[in-house]
């Protein structure tokens, strides 16, 4: 069964910090390069970090220093630790394979609000 199910959203303040966890299946998980991608309102999805299976980490020049990709390939899960977030991090956040189809399965995301 094809599953991806993001969680950890929420409403933080500016400056705040929040952990997101993915939960995927492992058809999409087993062997790829995971990501976390988001969309904000009226905006295009955009990617915001990768991880490969191996560990290999690359971000967004936007979010680069602040946020953390993880993974766990024992649990299928992939992580992301934001820090400092700012009103412009405000988005539905994704996780999703690094190579995408233009077919490919989304899950639901988790919206992450940044304001005071």
């Amino acid at each position: 069964q094809v599953q991806l199910v993001e969680s950890g959203g929420g409403l933080v303040q500016p400056g705040g910090s929040l952990r997101l966890s993915c939960a995927a299946s492992r058809s999409i998980f087993f062997m790829n390069a995971m990501a976390w991608y988001r969309q904000a309102p009226g905006k295009q999805r955009e990617w915001v970090a990768g991880i490969t299976w191996s560990g290999i980490t690359n971000y967004a020049d936007s979010v680069k220093g602040r946020f953390t990709i993880s993974r766990d390939n024992a649990k299928n899960t992939v992580s992301l630790q934001m820090n400092s977030l700012n009103p412009e991090d405000t988005a539905v956040y994704y996780c999703n394979k690094t190579q995408l189809t233009g077919y490919d399965y989304w899950g639901r995301g988790t919206q992450v609000t940044v304001s005071s």
